[in-house]
């Protein structure tokens, strides 16, 4: 008579394997789209942040000369002017207006070719900066940025 051994489990089974595969999945379906808006804010906050420089100098110019820094009739902000790896500034008008243009290429689709405009103005003596924006995804919009 033979005498049956009883064998202990090792290992996973498929259903086990298949549970994990599953979970996997899941998490990083809910965790992609937010590291991509994570990615996206990034991007912007360096448009923002480029600004700084150029905000400085017209600020200073301002209090200094009482107006916006003009030479013959066109904006003299030439040297205010910055590139960035997902952006370009520019000082476009007479006023002190400031855009910061997103890339083409390069950045989150939610950002490409997007515009945030600062514009400044004078209150009681004091220098303040407005921050409009053209995105469509508002999640992804610097904090203080208003959808202009």
């Amino acid at each position: 008579m033979k005498t049956m051994t009883q064998q202990n489990q090792k290992g996973f089974t498929l259903i086990e394997l298949m549970i994990v595969v599953a979970i996997i999945g899941i998490l990083a379906a809910v965790a992609l789209p937010a590291y991509q808006d994570y990615t996206a804010r990034a991007q912007a906050s360096e448009a923002v942040s480029l600004t700084a420089a150029a905000k400085t100098g017209i600020a200073e110019y301002y209090q200094s000369e009482g107006a916006y820094p003009v030479k013959d009739g066109t904006p003299d902000v030439t040297a205010f002017g910055v590139t960035g790896t997902y952006s370009v500034v520019t000082v476009t008008t007479a006023t002190g207006v400031i855009l910061a243009k997103m890339n083409k290429t390069g950045v989150s689709k939610d950002l490409q070719e997007k515009t945030f405009t600062f514009t400044p103005s004078v209150e009681n003596g004091a220098f303040k900066w407005t921050c409009t924006h053209d995105l469509t995804n508002l999640a992804i919009a610097p904090k203080g940025c208003a959808k202009g």
